[in-house]
């Protein structure tokens, strides 16, 4: 696994970010898109204390381009090319059908574009919450976090809690905390397999709990902006927490690590039977990986010696710690060999069998 960031590091940046963030509900009449001459994008919002300017991320100009239905590699071209006319593009459409959206901000900027419905649940609430119970954890380790633009994880090991695959290749039992406070994802606690010989790490995504960020439409006037002050934005569904709580021990617990251990020991009985390149092939076809990541797992493949099922889940977990790819990257290629454990024996026979 990546290392990411260590907790001391995590707990400062998120205190930080909580001393800086500004998160409004803003009738659209009342916002306004500029763009410069040099493609620089701001968001002016008209406040009852006077206009208030934010720069925009990637992911809110992305948000707001899908909103307004404007394609967003045309969305980019304007702002490059034409910004006039990606500001009368933008501007007349916010006024064309007045609504309410949530304006998440950080450090000046605009980050998320979201529904008036959206459910704050921050990223630093979240950690107040389920630390506790992580620490209860026996021998606990805090094997790998971090906060990235768009999502929070969080993933920690039960060192306690083992299964022998085979003679000297042991496993352990972990869990992984995410949430995104700028709707990239639901809040979820996923089972998590580490791997002691080679360090990789395998996330049971189908296995996971979430909870959408949707709760009930936040009462603001349509006529000024409603802004969330730091010490209102304390999460007011405590129960919630106390399930997640709940789902962390369930995770790392010896009957949910052992259904998942003894899935990834069955995978060693399955043989590639075919050519393994066409095999890799068919495997980023089906999972979406992209061209680096494709020729990274055929080469650790190849490289481990190992042409089996299980010889491609451990060359795709391998690959995450690759340092080509960022955290996220990462992540998601731990959840795709979560999912192929959870294959049939037929979309296991198909890819093995590969001509």
């Amino acid at each position: 696994m990546k290392t990411g960031r260590t907790l001391s590091n995590l707990v400062d940046e998120l205190e930080r970010q909580m001393s800086t963030k500004v998160d409004m509900v803003v009738p659209t009449q009342l916002l306004h898109h500029s763009t410069s001459s040099e493609g620089h994008s701001t968001l002016q919002v008209e406040t009852g204390d006077g206009l208030r300017q934010f720069g925009i991320t990637e992911n809110c100009r992305r948000q707001l381009a899908e909103r307004l239905k404007i394609p967003f590699a045309y969305f980019e071209r304007m702002r490059s090319e034409m910004p006039e006319l990606l500001d009368r593009n933008v501007n007349s459409w916010l006024r064309h059908a007045p609504e309410q959206r949530m304006v998440r901000t950080l450090d000046g900027r605009a980050r998320a574009f979201l529904s008036d419905r959206y459910r704050m649940r921050d990223n630093y609430d979240l950690l107040v919450h389920i630390l506790p119970e992580l620490r209860k954890i026996p021998d606990v380790q805090f094997a790998s976090m971090e906060l990235t633009e768009t999502r929070m994880f969080i993933k920690a090991l039960s060192p306690k809690v083992r299964y022998e695959l085979a003679p000297g290749d042991v496993v352990e039992a972990g869990v992984v905390v995410a949430n995104s406070e700028t709707g990239h994802g639901m809040t979820a606690v996923y089972p998590l397999v580490h791997r002691l010989k080679c360090r990789n790490g395998l996330i049971a995504a189908d296995a996971s709990i979430k909870r959408a960020h949707v709760g009930r439409r936040i009462e603001a006037s349509f006529d000024e902006v409603t802004i969330f002050k730091a010490d209102t934005l304390k999460a007011d569904d405590d129960a919630f927490f106390l399930m997640l709580r709940d789902l962390v021990s369930a995770a790392v617990s010896e009957s949910t690590f052992v259904l998942l251990a003894e899935k990834m020991r069955k995978t060693m009985g399955i043989p590639l039977l075919g050519d393994p390149l066409r095999a890799v092939e068919k495997l980023a076809v089906k999972f979406v990986m992209n061209e680096n990541v494709r020729v990274g797992v055929l080469r650790d493949l190849i490289a481990e010696g190992d042409l089996s099922a299980f010889g491609m889940v451990q060359a795709v977990t391998h690959f995450a710690q690759d340092p080509s790819i960022s955290y996220e990257e990462a992540t998601e290629l731990e959840m795709i060999g979560g999912r192929m454990l959870e294959q049939s024996n037929k979309e296991w026979s198909e890819l093995v069998s590969a001509v």
